[in-house]
């Protein structure tokens, strides 16, 4: 008669009070599962022989990085009294900062509309109302400030028509930045020290909450923003955009100008082969901010020196773009396969030398609005709107 094999017992047993000191305690609450996200080296085939950098996957998170902000607006406003016992939040996303809402709502007991746009993927839609969140989709582009002005005047819409609600307004809001020490923390906690931190620029939220407190801990950090092409943040004139994530086609305050380095455009066929090849090779990757902020950061590899540590900040998970970035027929139609980054990427002096359409790379960091005056610059960045 056959018996299974026996495991064999170690001879030295650890205690189970340290087995519960290295294992994440039980939960209460949803809120638990966000953070201590872990921190994967990326190297060849990736990067050169020799060279990598470190990614802060936050994709371990239920819905990506913005969890982090959506539960601590949420709080912050609770404990101002600005958003009332369930009351309703409502504010406009491209996916994200949803599932993030529709996880604070069910933590803190509200009910969420997240307002949106035709470009949402179906999983995201579906995941929305899975979790008991409304999804107000707009219909039609503002004529100048495209879909992203839609939607926020949508919820200008919503807010008048539901007196008691509130809208986080991420754009604008400072707890969008304060949310992200923690995430910062974690890094010096993970890694000992950081010399170099990649991340994407959309709100403004995690590249000032992350670099401004590393800067605390390492003053001579150097910091890489990562936009996209058709993205006013650094002062393009705003275009269509196909990336959705990072880039913007206003003017966020929650930008902390001073902060970066360098900025790096990235189209989107670029972003594409990205992070396409990070999924075939490193099984950890996500859409368009990963794609763009893991080409950026390989760079980095090859022309700094070895030595210096660098962490790309990967804000989500490949889930929400396996119908966009990781389905063949759908990056066909839209031109984005078969196209090699180039080596290196181009260089302006200044954002405003001419319009990029490809990676770029500048290394004089200006706020549109202060550098021009702000009039001059909305209607810069709502002419190119129009065209």
């Amino acid at each position: 008669m056959n018996h299974p094999a026996r495991t064999t017992v170690p001879a030295r047993i650890t205690a189970p009070a340290q087995l519960l000191a290295d294992t994440k305690r039980p939960l209460h609450t949803p809120a638990g599962l966000v953070g201590d996200t872990p921190v994967l080296w990326i190297g060849e085939p990736f990067t050169a022989a020799g060279r990598g950098f470190w990614a802060k996957l936050e994709g371990h998170n239920p819905g990506g990085i913005k969890d982090r902000t959506a539960l601590h607006m949420v709080r912050a406003a609770r404990e101002r009294g600005q958003l009332l016992p369930g009351a309703r939040i409502v504010e406009s996303t491209s996916g994200t900062l949803g599932l993030g809402l529709a996880l604070a709502g069910a933590t803190y007991g509200h009910p969420v509309t997240v307002v949106t746009d035709p470009g949402i993927e179906p999983l995201i839609t579906g995941l929305l109302t899975a979790y008991g969140a409304e999804v107000d989709l707009v219909d039609t582009p503002h004529p100048i400030g495209g879909w992203q002005q839609a939607r926020r005047h949508r919820v200008e819409e919503l807010l008048a028509i539901h007196p008691d609600a509130w809208c986080p307004d991420q754009y604008h809001n400072p707890d969008n930045v304060a949310a992200y020490a923690p995430l910062a923390q974690e890094l010096v906690a993970q890694l000992g020290r950081i010399d170099t931190l990649v991340v994407s620029v959309g709100t403004g939220g995690h590249s000032a909450g992350i670099a401004s407190v590393l800067r605390g801990f390492f003053p001579q950090l150097r910091v890489v923003g990562v936009d996209t092409t058709g993205s006013t943040i650094f002062g393009q004139p705003a275009a269509p955009r196909l990336m959705r994530g990072l880039g913007s086609s206003i003017y966020p305050r929650n930008v902390a100008y001073d902060l970066f380095d360098e900025v790096h455009w990235v189209a989107a066929p670029e972003a594409v082969w990205a992070a396409r090849r990070l999924a075939r090779h490193h099984y950890a990757t996500g859409g368009w901010s990963v794609g763009a902020v893991a080409l950026a950061a390989r760079w980095l590899t090859r022309t700094l020196p070895a030595e210096d540590r660098i962490v790309a900040v990967f804000p989500d998970g490949p889930q929400r773009y396996v119908g966009t970035v990781f389905d063949d027929v759908w990056c066909h139609g839209h031109r984005l396969l078969g196209h090699l980054p180039a080596d290196d990427p181009d260089e302006i002096a200044h954002a405003a030398e001419r319009v990029v359409t490809r990676w770029t790379r500048c290394t004089r960091i200006t706020d549109p609005l202060a550098a021009t005056g702000e009039q001059h610059a909305v209607e810069h960045a709502l002419a190119g709107a129009a065209r």
